[in-house]
């Protein structure tokens, strides 16, 4: 039985679009800043970035802002879906609003199917984790699982395969985190991005996201300090020395213009979902890629002239998953006037 949508529908609608902006707030975003907005006008939802919640030193462009934006856009086609639309989808409607990133029009589709549904269910199982990983390698299959998913959204993963490889990305990523930490405005806007333990915020990197040790990887591929020094962050119990690096790759777009960086976006995103069917877990290193001098290295010497978007370790987490928060729905979702 199709799906219609008819004026005595109206109430209907509005609670199937809450429902999907709900299902869309669950996806990663940098620093978990949540730089998205969304607007309900009958069976239109709109898309917009929220500027206030750009990094303004690490992301002074947008990308990363625009590709948390993405990743939540995934998630609200595929919430659509799950209910019985066939959303239709406009990226960069307007030239002259930029922040408009997306309009999404509620339209008639068929019932969801049992592969469909299973990868809605995954919304809710996702985590980012911030360690090590178990010595469980990842089945070839599951790696070519995780290529056509990127693929399907017009992004590419590029693995590195070989230790001289995943070596010197591992460098880069402590290059990067070396010059950020020594780097006074990066500090600063870390600080506003990982409050202290206390707080009521329901956004950001809060002490309950990572561990108070972080894990040693082989080659290391450095945590970011969201403590500071400060000693904050969850007992994951004893220090077990070396952890394993798991799965390395890049996400990588041929383009690298703001519809680039949405398409990438839902790429992640729904690589993460088919990473979670197999309950593997992702752990994001963006520390080079906000280096504009190392980005274009990785870019050129490991990329094949791709662009670098973001840099990602899958595999099985080998503590239990860590916590994270999210704003309300009331304080993202506004009704448009008709």
């Amino acid at each position: 039985m199709r799906t219609t949508i008819t004026p005595g529908d109206v109430d209907r609608t509005a609670a199937d679009a809450r429902r999907a902006v709900e299902d869309a707030i669950r996806a990663p975003s940098v620093n978990n800043t949540q730089p998205w907005l969304f607007g309900v006008r009958g069976t239109r939802i709109t898309l917009r970035a929220d500027p206030d919640r750009r990094l303004d030193t690490a992301d002074p462009q947008g990308r990363e802002m625009l590709i948390s934006c993405g990743a939540a856009l995934y998630n609200l086609r595929l919430s659509l879906r799950a209910m019985g639309y066939a959303p239709v989808v406009r990226i960069l409607p307007d030239p002259d609003l930029p922040h408009l990133l997306a309009e999404v029009e509620m339209t008639p589709g068929e019932p969801p199917d049992d592969d469909l549904l299973r990868e809605h269910a995954q919304i809710e199982r996702r985590r980012s984790h911030r360690g090590g990983f178990r010595p469980d390698p990842v089945p070839a299959g599951v790696l070519m699982s995780l290529r056509h998913a990127a693929e399907q959204e017009g992004a590419r993963l590029v693995q590195a395969v070989d230790v001289n490889t995943k070596g010197a990305l591992a460098a880069l990523t402590a290059a990067g985190e070396h010059v950020q930490r020594r780097t006074p405005a990066y500090a600063t806007e870390m600080a506003r991005w990982a409050p202290a333990p206390g707080t009521s915020r329901k956004d950001g990197v809060q002490h309950g996201a990572y561990p108070r040790r972080p894990p040693q990887t082989v080659p290391n591929f450095p945590a970011r300090d969201f403590a500071r020094g400060q000693g904050w962050g969850v007992d994951t119990g004893p220090e077990d020395g070396i952890t394993l690096t798991g799965l390395v790759v890049l996400l990588v777009s041929e383009g690298d213009a703001p519809g680039d960086w949405l398409r990438t976006g839902q790429a992640l995103e729904r690589v993460l979902l088919r990473a979670a069917e197999h309950d593997l877990s992702a752990a994001y290193h963006t520390q080079a890629l906000q280096i504009p001098e190392l980005r274009a290295f990785i870019g050129a010497k490991f990329c094949g002239n791709a662009h670098p978007q973001l840099l990602l370790r899958f595999g099985v987490a080998d503590t239990e998953e860590l916590t994270s928060v999210r704003r309300p729905v009331e304080d993202v979702l506004t009704e448009e006037p008709s």
